[in-house]
């Protein structure tokens, strides 16, 4: 008679009773490609194929089937069943073909998948922490399997992209999130957590879908809603003491007061404000060196009056002060409007940062009439409002600058400012142009643009890896300056000539350590690190760093 498992012997040496756990784990299931050596090892003979392939055969497989998909949805989904099946072969698969890949997992895809979370979901990825848990969310984390976490994206699904209250169906949002400071920065899938806190939502039409996956009630809110935060900060110190909290897509009325609430008592920080900012002061940084200017001399107009657009002008004038230039002389450098127009000191329905920000212009509601009065060099939208960059605004922009600077920044693509082919058109091709969402190049009179995608997967993946090597007590605000600063010096001259304002992301592994780098030096500096990485900290955080290869299991 044949050999038959031992299920103490197996559960020791992997965790799992049966053959069939294990093939069911995507941390240690590498499908055809268990060696001879494994499959008797862990008793898999017969619930395979016979013939052993090797990693590369799978990805040869993987990809043909990606490229068969019909759609970007089908493509979302596809990758999805990956991560849930062999998730060693799901980041392989991301990093080998990163430019193809990072529009399906995360933005502009991922909107589209949120919206339609309910009806293609096929099981849970993160943890959902909804109102009725509250008094026990501590326990409930207890719950998650691996217990060295070093970074949660949380969201609470109130603002998703630019597509607003989407509820518990933003989990699409810090499932992708997580996935990119895996393949981006190499941070082990096993130390990442993505979480929903279920608050109830306002979209009507999601309450009422027999197929939406949440509490199908309103948006808890007030005294309720902050003591759930406040519970769940507590229970994320309490379970994981080591974990950095990212706090992703709340909306404006929250994003600001829980970012300034809790960034001096934890270490967290806010992307939608703080990455959001690093990406675009990055771009501007490289916009200038093609037009030759500084960027204290230039004047910023924000289509936009939210936190994305106050966080970029944050992080700016950060950098200015850092050349001199005090910050009250600094703010007369910016206007910003909203859907009631110009945010100017006369009016009176200002709210929050808005009154920062105020200038003593007439009170103008017509976008095209404020450049034309303001004369910006640079054109900024955050406003999640498609098209508002219209002919006229684009055309004013180039009668005023030779070299518009134009950055059409809301996500997804759908509600992006302006496309690059009309602001490349509308320009005679002497906008320099970035946007929120990936374009297509632009070809116009023989000459052929590529644009630059202001995506926040260009900073926050390096900037968590720095953070979480360093154990850095806090996240700071000079940290996401230093970031701006090394991916802007990481933009070469080749990518500048063709208009793109960021390197290639075929280069983000070695932009993220490098932007580590530059905050674990800075943490070192200003006492922020608890571990010292020393004179070799490169060469420890690149062996750190997950390269998505099988393991060897029969060697162990």
């Amino acid at each position: 008679m044949g050999k038959t498992f031992d299920s103490n012997r197996l559960k020791e040496l992997t965790g799992h009773a049966n053959p069939l756990e294990i093939l069911n784990d995507p941390y240690m299931n590498k499908g055809v490609a268990f060696t001879e050596e494994e499959r008797d090892l862990f008793h898999l003979r017969g619930l395979l194929p016979p013939r052993v392939q090797t990693m590369e055969a799978q990805l040869g497989r993987a990809l043909d089937n990606f490229r068969c998909k019909p759609n970007d949805l089908e493509k979302y989904i596809f990758l999805t069943g990956l991560q849930e099946r062999n998730e060693t072969l799901f980041y392989r698969l991301v990093m080998t073909n990163i430019e193809e890949m990072l529009p399906i997992i995360y933005t502009p895809t991922v909107g589209k998948a949120c919206q339609t979370y309910g009806h293609i979901f096929r099981r849970p990825q993160g943890m959902f922490i909804s109102i009725n848990d509250k008094g026990r969310i501590a326990e409930l984390l207890g719950n998650w399997v691996h217990k060295d976490v070093r970074v949660i994206v949380v969201t609470d699904g109130s603002r998703i992209l630019g597509l607003g209250d989407l509820g518990a169906h933003g989990m699409g949002i810090p499932v992708g999130k997580l996935a990119l400071y895996t393949a981006l920065a190499g941070i082990p899938p096993i130390h990442c957590l993505p979480v929903t806190l279920d608050m109830g939502t306002n979209n009507e039409a999601l309450r009422n879908d027999p197929l939406y996956v949440g509490l199908p009630q309103p948006r808890v809110t007030g005294e309720i809603y902050d003591e759930m935060i406040e519970e769940f900060v507590l229970a994320v110190q309490e379970q994981f003491p080591r974990a950095m909290i990212q706090f992703e897509d709340f909306s404006n009325d929250n994003a600001f007061r829980l970012l300034e609430k809790y960034q001096d008592r934890i270490c967290t920080f806010n992307d939608d404000i703080q990455g959001t900012a690093a990406v675009a002061l990055a771009g501007i940084l490289g916009a200038l060196r093609i037009t030759e200017a500084d960027l204290c001399t230039q004047r910023y107009l924000f289509m936009g009056a939210g936190s994305a657009g106050f966080g970029i002008a944050d992080l700016i004038l950060r950098a200015m002060e850092q050349k001199g230039i005090p910050r009250e002389q600094g703010l007369k450098q910016f206007r910003f409007m909203d859907s009631r127009g110009l945010v100017t000191r006369s009016r009176t329905d200002l709210r929050g940062r808005k009154s920062e920000f105020v200038c003593d212009d007439p009170p103008l509601t017509d976008l095209q009439q404020v450049v034309e009065r303001f004369m910006p060099t640079v054109l900024i939208g955050v406003s999640g409002q498609p098209g508002v960059f219209h002919q006229g605004v684009v055309e004013a922009m180039a009668r005023i600058n030779p070299r518009p600077i134009i950055f059409a920044l809301s996500n997804p693509t759908s509600k992006a400012e302006c496309s690059a082919q009309q602001c490349y058109q509308w320009s005679d091709g002497r906008a320099i142009f970035a946007s929120g969402s990936p374009f297509e190049p632009v070809t116009i009179a023989g000459q052929t643009f590529v644009s630059g995608q202001g995506n926040n997967a260009y900073c926050f993946p390096g900037i968590g890896l720095g953070v979480i090597m360093c154990e850095a007590s806090r996240v700071t605000e000079e940290m996401f300056l230093v970031a701006a600063q090394t991916l802007a010096q990481m933009t070469a001259q080749s990518d500048l000539d063709q208009g793109r304002v960021y390197p290639s992301m075929q280069d983000i592994r070695a932009i993220s350590l490098n932007i580590a780098l530059a905050v674990v030096d800075l943490a070192s500096k200003r006492g922020l690190a608890q571990r010292d990485l020393g004179e070799h900290a490169k060469e420890r955080i690149s062996a750190w760093m997950c390269n998505a290869n099988y393991r060897n299991y029969a060697n162990r």
